[in-house]
């Protein structure tokens, strides 16, 4: 029996990267898989990649389209068991360029958007489900341009705690995942490209115990360990960085 047959799984922000190589990885475990994303290339290019996978254009931000996502879910399967509420934007820029928009945006998918994909969800979910969120190392960094970002990542990592503890009763564990560097589009899409990522990816031997940037693999099995085995573990965080921030160089 593999660990997750049977079991319903959303995947925000799941069209590509972390999201997608975590989908393929619940598929492959038995799982039935939704995934969103907002872009709609890139759903094309995930349905292509993840024949099996349910790919809706979704966007996180907008509270009435995650209404209406569960919805569709709970009209169509009756039930999640597992939310993997991976969708988020990185954006960077130092204090004096940052604007009101900048950050209304930021919070409205990171903070707002997280919070009430979880809400919605957690009305179709069964008792004994598993939710995870995506946080990051930066949250417990204090990096140049990061301000807003890391912000919203800390409030992420708090959102893991609290709503573990408020759904505790109903034995809906929350827990946190927050990765350290990983290869995915998120750098392309600030404006660097694949030399560059490689570049950024040689200068961080020199900072991450571990020597090499993370892989999208690397989170998927630690997102895997949260929603199928760790059957005690609630409201906790799960560094996924290489040593980046546990282990001093």
């Amino acid at each position: 029996m593999r660990r997750l047959d049977g079991k319903i799984v959303l995947i925000t922000g799941g069209t590509s990267g972390i999201g997608a190589a975590t989908a393929q990885l619940f598929q492959s475990e038995g799982a039935t898989v939704i995934v969103t994303g907002t872009n709609p290339q890139t759903a094309e290019a995930a349905r292509a990649k993840m024949p099996g996978v349910e790919v809706i254009l979704s966007d996180q931000a907008d509270t009435a389209a995650t209404r209406s996502l569960m919805e569709h879910i709970k009209s169509k399967y009756g039930r999640l068991d597992i939310l993997f509420a991976n969708a988020g934007l990185a954006r960077f820029a130092m204090m004096e360029d940052i604007d009101e928009a900048f950050v209304d945006h930021l919070l409205g998918l990171n903070i707002k958007g997280t919070f009430f994909v979880v809400k919605h969800a957690a009305a179709i979910m069964p008792n004994g489900g598993a939710i995870i969120l995506t946080s990051s190392t930066a949250a417990s960094q204090g990096m140049p341009s990061a301000s807003i970002y890391a912000a919203t990542k800390a409030a992420i990592r708090s959102l893991g705690r609290t709503l573990a503890a408020e759904l505790a009763p109903r034995n809906i564990r929350v827990n946190t995942i927050s990765p350290g560097p990983i290869r995915t589009p998120m750098y392309n899409r600030n404006g660097m490209d694949d030399a560059m990522v490689d570049a950024y990816a040689e200068s961080l031997k020199t900072v991450i115990p571990l020597q090499r940037i993370g892989e999208p693999d690397d989170v998927a099995t630690a997102a895997l360990y949260l929603a199928a085995d760790a059957s005690f573990v609630t409201g906790e965080e799960l560094i996924v960085g290489g040593g980046l921030i546990n282990i001093s160089m």
